[in-house]
């Protein structure tokens, strides 16, 4: 048996045990890129039977919001990146300080897209809307979500900052970003 085998023999996670952070993570990051992936077949089943539909409820999403969230997001992400960098280099301060500009971020993508679901009701846009707008909130909503358990698992790895935590913590949030950089092109600049 090479030690490889028995490393991962002795561990009972496989191959989960060569990524980063706790295997348990990544089974979790597994089920909600899954999860989201299913929505996102669901809205091109929804789009599907109403492309006008659809189309024109685009026209009321503000695009601009969109590509702040966007930006906001990746953003944050390479702050989490970088405090992971500090944190295994020793540097403590340093990398609570990256994630603190990383959970920073995340607020703003919060507040902005707070206000973009204020807007939108104003305008008469709910969740009852009709197919686009049921999908756009139940999508985005749960997305958003995810944003707030990621800020709090950013608090907590702050607190229990051990690489192992940095590592669990930073592979939540990289998947937050990802799902977000699938969910705003479908959803507010595919026509």
């Amino acid at each position: 048996m090479s030690d490889a085998d028995a490393q991962s023999e002795g561990d009972g996670w496989g191959p989960l045990s060569a990524l980063p952070g706790n295997p348990l993570m990544w089974v979790l990051i597994g089920s909600e890129l899954a999860v989201f992936g299913i929505a996102l077949i669901g809205y091109c089943g929804a789009r599907l039977r109403d492309p006008a539909g659809f189309a024109e409820a685009q026209n009321h999403l503000d695009r601009l919001a969109g590509l702040i969230n966007t930006a906001a997001l990746l953003t944050s992400g390479w702050f989490a990146a970088l405090a992971l960098d500090f944190r295994r280099e020793g540097r403590r301060a340093a990398a609570r300080f990256a994630l603190a500009g990383a959970a920073a971020l995340g607020v703003a993508f919060l507040v902005v897209k707070v206000g973009e679901y204020a807007r939108l009701d104003a305008a008469g846009f709910n969740l009852n809307s009709g197919g686009f707008f049921t999908v756009f909130y139940l999508v985005t909503g749960f997305h958003a979500l995810h944003v707030v358990f990621g800020l709090v698992l950013i608090g907590l790895v702050a607190i229990f900052d051990s690489v192992d935590n940095f590592e669990t913590g930073t592979a939540f949030w990289h998947m937050v970003d990802l799902i977000w950089v699938v969910i705003f092109p479908c959803l507010v600049l595919l026509r």
